[in-house]
């Protein structure tokens, strides 16, 4: 299969490029649903609890294989993050019976296991993998692509990954496409900013929304449907440095890959 280096940019969404169509069609993108999800949270599991900051919801629909393998103690969660302490959600599924693994380079020891289900692991998980010229002179600077930590540990498939990683979710998710290693996740948990362009994303602000758009449809195209949209309004409603558009500089999507029955 031939690498691919570059996603498929989609057409446009005006005659001649402009802010205002790529953004209403983005925003009009990631505020719709496009399948319905019942049961979309860990209630009706044991241990539990509503402290949560933050609705990262998971599809437990009887038609997907996340709830099988959560019942089958089967599950894996990837959970990729930067020194955030709300981990409501990564506890309550290792509570479930989940194998979790959460990654985050400000962890103070390179693993500990917390429980019988909790791994911490200090990785920042990137787009790209260090450059082996420079990586050993930098003190604890352990970056990796997912697709290179999903070899090394062995694991060929990841239930859900959740990921809250400040900006760099746009590129992140560039590398998951690209490198196919998003048909190895059965659900993706994203937080998404867009007060700015993201790490390493350039070009004006109608190419940036553009390029945002077309990573999304490329999810659609990998048979990801979105079923749940948070619009965090705690946070600056802030669009690419502009107070425009009523939109907040932060949302919390959920997609279902539907090939996983």
């Amino acid at each position: 299969q031939a690498i691919r280096w570059h996603i498929e940019l989609q057409p446009w969404a005006s005659p001649t490029p402009s802010l205002n169509y790529e953004a209403s069609r983005f925003l009009k993108y990631i505020s719709t649903s496009q399948i319905s999800c019942e049961h979309t949270n860990l209630n009706s599991l044991k241990g539990y609890s509503e402290t949560a900051k933050k609705p990262w919801s998971i599809c437990l629909d009887e038609r997907f294989s996340l709830i099988h393998r959560i019942r089958s103690k089967q599950c894996r969660l990837y959970s990729l993050g930067l020194g955030n302490d709300d981990n409501q959600f990564e506890l309550s599924m290792a509570n479930s019976g989940c194998e979790v693994h959460r990654f985050d380079p400000s962890i103070k020891s390179a693993h500990i296991q917390e429980g019988r289900h909790l791994w911490y692991h200090r990785l920042s998980i990137d787009w790209r993998d260090p450059n082996p010229a420079i990586a050993p002179h930098k003190l604890h600077s352990n970056t990796k692509k997912l697709g290179t930590v999903l070899n090394e540990f062995g694991h060929q498939k990841i239930d859900v990954l959740k990921a809250d990683v400040e900006s760099a979710e746009w590129k992140i998710l560039e590398n998951l496409i690209l490198e196919d290693v998003v048909e190895q996740i059965g659900q993706l948990v994203f937080e998404v900013h867009i007060h700015w362009p993201g790490f390493e994303v350039s070009g004006n602000d109608s190419t940036v929304v553009r390029y945002w758009y077309s990573l999304l449809r490329e999810l659609e195209l990998k048979d990801f449907r979105l079923f749940h949209t948070y619009k965090d309004l705690s946070k600056p409603q802030m669009f690419l440095k502009k107070e425009a558009f009523n939109a907040s500089s932060c949302y919390t999507l959920s997609w279902v890959n539907t090939r996983w029955k």
